[in-house]
């Protein structure tokens, strides 16, 4: 028997369901991905750190949960990370029963191996709908027989979450040698860890590169290396003011060599350069999201999962917009006009979901030489 849990809004509107998960009230920033499938993923992407995940699609849980181990790269082999990172899991209808080849248990079992809340029954439809006009909204998962009141908790802006996710120290993934034979030599690349998907470094590094993961804060300067990448992460890019600075010395160097960028990479790298960033009122969390290469009449359909935005107006004039979305025409990637310096909003990595772009791996694999 599901006991009753609460989804209660910084507004006062409260949803009531039934728990699935790990029973014990939460708080965190309520937000919607419209992704059909691809629960295992956006559960253990750490860009979700600290949020309250509402999935659209109403079906979740029936192809249950794959291995969660890693793998012989020390990466996981069917995750994004080692963990799951939202701090609560909102759905319409939890399917008990599972069927996958590939399943090693049901959702429920590992949301409540991780301590993780879920709550089936609310009507999301309404739920989203709510959070697209109000905008995101803090949100209290409460399982107290009670549940009311308002959502004590700070603001999800004002905490560091990069700093929660990032690794602690330098970890080296190295390429199988046979991959070599397909590059010109053997590159190496630092890669700034404010909350990497591990499918980045799996793109990587099925390209013939060293892969150097470096935590968020760490001055990569320091080392040798062909270029720079800089990954995803949660939460508001203002607070990565130590990233900001270590990517600002290295725009600065005599010495050019190539960057690329993916979502919060792409707002670091915008600001290290001198633009801003807003907070958008809802992100863009799917797969579904439509991005145009501007100077071509290229559009892409994307995944994507980020709630802060770079202001076009805001660029340098050495520095242009890359990609834009379709949607809503805010920024979807800059360039640097006349260096190897590029970024994209979306992931071009996507898993799950759309491919399309992934193309973005070999143009900066190619600016390495």
């Amino acid at each position: 028997m599901m006991r009753e849990a609460k989804l209660i809004l910084e507004d006062g509107t409260t949803f009531v369901g039934r728990s699935f998960g790990f029973e014990t009230d939460t708080v965190g920033e309520a937000v919607f991905n419209t992704a059909m499938t691809g629960y295992p993923e956006s559960l253990t992407d750490p860009s979700y750190a600290g949020q309250i995940l509402v999935m659209t699609y109403p079906l979740i849980g029936n192809y249950g949960v794959p291995d969660t181990d890693l793998g012989g790269d020390g990466l996981p082999l069917f995750m994004e990370s080692e963990r799951i990172h939202v701090k609560a899991l909102v759905v319409a209808d939890y399917s008990e029963a599972y069927s996958h080849w590939n399943a090693r248990e049901s959702l429920a079992e590992w949301l409540k191996r991780e301590r993780i809340p879920a709550v089936t029954g609310i009507d999301t439809r309404r739920l989203t709908m709510l959070l697209r006009e109000h905008g995101v909204m803090m949100g209290k998962i409460s399982l107290s027989p009670k549940g009311e009141g308002s959502v004590d908790t700070e603001d999800y802006g004002s905490v560091n979450w990069v700093e929660q996710v990032s690794c602690k120290e330098v970890v080296t993934y190295k390429p199988d040698s046979s991959l070599f034979t397909l590059h010109s030599s053997h590159k190496r690349v630092v890669l700034v860890d404010c909350g990497v998907k591990a499918n980045i470094i799996r793109c990587l590094v099925r390209r013939g590169i060293e892969v150097v993961r470096v935590p968020w804060n760490y001055d990569f300067n320091q080392l040798d290396f062909d270029g720079l990448f800089l990954a995803n992460g949660p939460g508001d890019p203002e607070r990565c003011g130590e990233t900001v600075a270590h990517i600002r010395a290295f725009l600065n160097s005599e010495k050019v060599r190539p960057c690329m960028g993916i979502c919060l990479g792409n707002q670091l790298l915008a600001i290290a350069a001198g633009a801003k960033t807003y907070k958008l009122k809802y992100g863009h969390r799917s797969h579904n999201q439509p991005v145009q290469r501007l100077g071509t009449t290229q559009c892409f359909i994307t995944s994507q999962n980020h709630g802060y935005a770079v202001d076009d107006a805001t660029l340098p004039d050495e520095w242009e917009p890359l990609f834009v979305n379709m949607n809503d025409g805010s920024n979807e990637g800059i360039r640097h006009k006349r260096k190897p310096w590029m970024s994209a909003q979306f992931h071009p990595e996507a898993c799950s979901g759309p491919v399309d772009t992934e193309f973005l791996f070999d143009e900066f694999v190619k600016l390495l030489g």
